[in-house]
């Protein structure tokens, strides 16, 4: 039936603030832009932001008092080249990390931060004997 979930998208209360982190921290280029919207592209990923308050009239949901900061809702997961580099990057512009980077038993390398709404992130790359050559 799905055959690739195509985009990711952010609900978000403060959308100014996470485009912010998103653009200017992260370094993602904005590809469209509406007052409560932003769109980026992560290589063949659509991953979007959108303000809560657009949603509501958007997709019929609600803003809960569980979509704050505190709240465990998603980890979204970002290969990169090097993840003690990104990770030494990102700390440079400011990002704080839950967690600096470490070896899985899975066979990746990851480290964790959150967003400005709190939404985890996790960079990875696989370790040298998980991948394929």
């Amino acid at each position: 039936m799905f055959n690739k979930v195509s985009a990711v998208v952010l609900l978000v209360r403060d959308f100014d603030r996470c485009l912010m982190f998103y653009r200017d921290t992260l370094g993602l280029q904005v590809v469209q832009r509406e007052s409560n919207f932003a769109a980026f592209k992560i290589e063949d990923q659509d991953f979007v932001l959108q303000e809560i308050s657009a949603a509501v009239e958007m997709f019929n949901v609600k803003a809960s008092k569980s979509h704050t900061r505190g709240d465990d809702r998603v980890l979204l997961c970002a290969r990169v080249d090097n993840v003690d580099a990104a990770y030494e990057a990102l700390k440079a512009k400011g990002v704080e990390f839950a967690k600096p980077p470490v070896d899985q038993p899975w066979g990746i390398r990851a480290a964790y931060f959150r967003d400005p709404e709190g939404n985890i992130w996790e960079i990875l790359h696989p370790l040298a004997s998980q991948q394929k050559g």
